[in-house]
């Protein structure tokens, strides 16, 4: 149980650090934005006539200020589809749109709550009794202030939701719907309802996040140093993100108002009074008490830890481990990228990570002592202390008391490190055995270990999805499989060589028939492919990269040469004449028709038996059964009361069902998936309820005639039951509403 949640803990926090890249990013744009862009600084270098108002570089200024200001004004919506991203474990763009979707859906839902109540008016003000900073503007709806954990609530569920029904198969009539598709609409639905709830528990929560912070707050310098001891001691776990990430965005961190908005969050508090540093006389220490500290350690203490195993490594290893060590403490000090030094003694010896571990807490409450208020993006190297420290000028940071705490680090770290590593003799770099590689190590090392083992297991381990292996079989093996796609009905796949594409296997799983053109193989499985397509993709992630046998033990494959047949027919064409002979020895039952429905035709044009069409999958029934219609009116129409089920993404069809129940597809022309919607404006969405003869798309017949190889379109029933037969009722001209074929139920 201890291992599943913490592997869990893990995945949030490596979803977090998605969207937490962009921000250094952000942060340097509103950094150098802000910092050229003060009339102080401006005065006080002498730069007007560079940098003054009016100029080309104070306009370009100004514009990486307000990108900069976008992404942490938008922090909750890009954690909401962040983190969706980095905690779905398949088709990771459908978890994002989805995710984007269902933040959009929750704010409504809680605005309209709000609305409700009389909290909010009706042209957006906010009501005088409601508590000040308690609703907010997220992307133009009015809400609670959620912050950046409204995003969070929705990147976990979302991805939940996801990781749960991405492969969810529905019946036949929904079928559509099914697999990766279901998830936007699952969360549309489930989103509805957490904005309504969150509506009531909201208040709740924020009160308890707000006493949270009070009692960090409260503790004062104490509350700094076990929130540096913790967030450090976290570092080998990669769980320091789960654990600081509230208190640098959320109100866990504290709240203020900077220019007369509530911000919470002690990084954000940080760049929102940077964003307005006219105004500000000195950054807040307790804003930057979660992460001022950090310049302390990582500019100074930690290099000087590195020169001390430096100083500590065998002669003959002094050259080797004292390149390795100076690009580590380079890296640390620039970047403040810390993994490389701390995990190469945490590892080997990690009583000295306990001594990082103490001396780092102390760094973050002596810099909230000194009332020292840098900011940062990332981490605290040299380039966040020269954006947000040095550039924003020592009376509002109080950054030049770092340098002296910091040299007193340096010799500590040297100190303590140096009679550490001689007294007990660790093997830190340099001062491995002999036979051992003097290197650095890192996270991959560890987890190197704990794969090790696992690979030979895996390899023996039998696939979990039989029918994806039988058609990556079928298909030649996974070295033979170029590309995956789908549309409505079929799967889609380019194969390198045709000639390993074997038919008796695919027809194995269940395919309603194969289309082979080239290199392109078409497996017909009807409106749930997606979930066969997404199935497939996963079992080729961890199929051998390798050809299929020719003639697998466990198979049986039907020879050509069967005995007897010495004009060489192949097993079909017996099959045929088999039936036929028993055809003709056994006289027909008779069939009495119980009832009929009539489908008619949804557009004008040329009607004619469905073996006709320019198409192996139609001619040969493998996706339904009906009858085609070669348009030439633009307007399609319905062809009978029902309801429209489906709309294809790429518009060129549609399932429909009728009100008698059957489930149909309308397929607009031949190969006009690849058009991508050009040359199709449909007028009905997914579950509209439509009559007959309610036009339901336009088409352009000269572009589709100029760019399909046919605008002849199958009109389909696609799941008929044993007991039912079509019967043709117009070949020619036929005019939309005209009867078009009769589906019998016999019995």
């Amino acid at each position: 149980m201890k291992d599943k949640i913490f592997g869990v803990l893990q995945r949030v926090g490596r979803s977090f650090m998605l969207p937490i890249a962009i921000l250094p990013v952000a942060g340097l744009l509103l950094g150098i934005g802000s910092s050229f862009t003060n009339e102080t600084t401006i005065a006080t270098y002498g730069l007007q006539k560079i940098l003054g108002s009016g100029t080309l570089l104070n306009s370009l200024l100004i514009i990486m200020n307000k990108v900069g200001s976008a992404v942490f004004d938008n922090l909750p919506l890009i954690f909401a589809v962040g983190v969706a991203i980095g905690m779905a474990k398949k088709e990771k763009e459908v978890a994002a749109l989805s995710a984007l979707i269902a933040y959009f859906v929750m704010n409504v839902a809680v605005s309209a709550m709000l609305l409700i109540n009389n909290e909010i008016t009706a042209d957006g003000q906010i009501a005088a009794d409601v508590l000040e900073g308690t609703i907010t503007s997220v992307c133009g709806i009015q809400s609670l202030q959620m912050g950046v954990f409204g995003g969070i609530i929705v990147g976990l569920g979302v991805a939940a939701l996801h990781n749960r029904f991405h492969k969810i198969v529905l019946p036949n009539a929904l079928s559509f719907f099914g697999g990766s598709r279901f998830i936007p609409i699952i969360s549309t639905i489930v989103y509805m309802f957490v904005g309504i709830l969150m509506y009531f528990v909201w208040p709740v929560v924020q009160n308890g996040i707000y006493a949270l912070g009070g009692l960090v707050t409260g503790s004062g310098y104490l509350g700094t140093l076990i929130f540096g001891i913790i967030k450090r001691a976290l570092i080998p776990f990669g769980l320091h993100h789960v654990f600081y990430m509230p208190f640098w965005q959320t109100a866990v961190g504290g709240t203020m108002e900077v220019a007369g908005q509530v911000v919470q969050g002690g990084q954000n508090i940080f760049f929102a009074q940077l964003a307005d540093s006219a105004n500000i006389a000195h950054f807040s220490a307790d804003a930057t008490r979660y992460f001022s500290g950090e310049f302390i350690f990582m500019i100074f203490g930690l290099p000087g830890a590195a020169l001390a195993m430096y100083r500590c490594a065998k002669p003959e290893k002094k050259k080797a481990a004292g390149g390795l060590l100076l690009s580590a403490a380079l890296a640390c000090m620039f970047t403040g990228i810390t993994e490389p030094l701390e995990f190469s003694f945490l590892f080997v010896a990690p009583a000295l990570f306990v001594v990082q571990v103490i001396l780092a807490g102390a760094a973050y409450m002596i810099a909230h002592m000194l009332n020292i208020a840098v900011g940062l993006t990332f981490s605290g190297g040299f380039l966040d202390l020269f954006l947000f420290g040095i550039l924003q000028g020592n009376a509002k940071t109080s950054w030049l008391r770092i340098i002296p705490v910091g040299i007193i680090y340096f010799i500590l770290y040297y100190v303590i490190f140096t009679f550490m590593i001689r007294k007990f003799n660790f093997k830190t770099p340099g001062r491995e055995d002999d036979d051992t590689e003097t290197k650095l190590y890192t996270k991959a090392d560890v987890n190197a270990r704990k794969e090790a083992g696992k690979t030979a297991g895996a390899a023996a381990a039998t696939s979990g999805d039989p029918v994806s292996e039988l058609i990556t079989r079928g298909l030649g093996g996974k070295k033979n499989i170029v590309d995956v796609d789908c549309c409505a009905t079929r799967l889609r796949i380019t194969v390198a060589e045709p000639e390993k594409v074997r038919d008796e296997l695919l027809k194995q799983t269940d395919s309603r028939g194969i289309v082979k053109k080239g290199q392109g193989v078409q497996v017909i499985y009807g409106p749930h492919v997606t979930v066969i397509k997404a199935k497939l993709e996963e079992y080729l992630e961890t199929a051998p990269n390798e050809f299929a046998d020719e003639t697998p033990d466990n198979v049986q494959v039907q020879e050509n040469a069967a005995a007897g047949n010495a004009d060489g027919q192949n097993s079909a064409e017996v099959e045929d004449k088999n039936a036929g002979t028993a055809q003709t020895s056994a006289p027909a039952k008779e069939e009495k028709i119980r009832k009929t429905a009539i489908i008619y035709s949804p557009v004008d044009g040329i009607a004619a038996d469905l073996s006709t069409a320019p198409d192996e999958g139609f001619a040969g029934k493998m996706m339904g059964d009906g009858a085609v219609v070669t348009p030439e009116d633009a307007v399609i129409c319905a062809p009978e009361d029902g309801e429209v089920l489906f709309v294809f993404e790429t518009k060129h069809a549609l399932g429909f069902q009728t009100e008698s129940g059957l489930g149909m597809l309308l397929h607009i022309g031949i190969d006009t998936v690849s058009l991508n919607g050009e040359g199709f404006e449909v007028f009905v969405e997914n579950g509209q309820k439509v009559k007959k003869g309610d036009p339901l798309m336009k088409i352009d017949i000269p572009f589709l005639t100029s760019h399909a190889p046919s605008l002849c379109s199958p009109v389909l029933c696609t799941e008929l039951e044993e007991n039912q037969r079509v019967r043709l009722l117009a070949t020619g001209e036929v005019k939309a509403g005209d009867p078009l074929f009769a589906v019998d139920t016999v019995e």
